[in-house]
This record gives C-alpha cells, structure tokens and sequence, in this order.
C-alpha cells in the first residue's frame, strides 16, 4: 500500500518560517526553507530521516533532527490544514502553529 503523503508537496507557513517541504518516501523528506524567519538561511535545502506516524486519519507526528543539529517535531492536521511545530536551534525551544497548504 502507497503512503497517501508520499509524493506529496506542501507549504507550511509558521509565521516568520515559510517552508516547502516534500514527502520523498515515509522514512525521507526534503524542504526548501523559502523565508527563514532568522532560524535557517532563505532558500536553505535538506534532505532528511523522517520519523513519521499517524495519528489517526489526516492526522500525523512527524519529526526529524537536521545536519545542523535543529530538531523538528511536528503534529500536521491535514484534515484542518493546520500544522503545529517545535523546533530546537542551539538549545533554544521555538513554538508555532501554521498553516499547510498542498503545493
């Protein structure tokens, strides 16, 4: 059975953190950070290791750490089109709560 996100291009909208984030397989995802919000450079591009698990339908957890060290944790609401994000740079806790729009 194909996962339903794999393939699957979307843009999540965090505030300052815009980021196109594509879903290459269910263990490996790329983004393209388009504005960095002071937390990753404009344009910045990964590939990384998901750890990915529904919740139930639409509904996902979904984490990775990134060759800088950041860690990522998000819960995406597709059914509601809302993502929920903590991310950790240096040390430092961020929180946000966005949008997910299909790119």
């Amino acid at each position: 059975m194909t996962h339903p996100l794999v393939g699957k291009s979307y843009r999540f909208e965090l505030g300052p953190l815009k980021v196109n984030f594509t879903f290459d397989s269910p263990s490996q995802g790329s983004f393209v950070v388009e504005q960095g919000g002071g937390l990753a450079p404009d344009g910045h591009t990964e590939t990384v290791e998901l750890d990915l698990k529904e919740i139930r339908e639409g509904l996902y957890l979904n984490s990775w750490t990134e060759a800088s060290g950041a860690t990522v944790t998000h819960v995406e609401d597709f059914a509601n089109a809302t993502v929920y994000s903590n991310v950790t740079v240096d040390g430092t806790l961020y929180n946000f709560v966005g949008t997910i729009k299909e790119a």
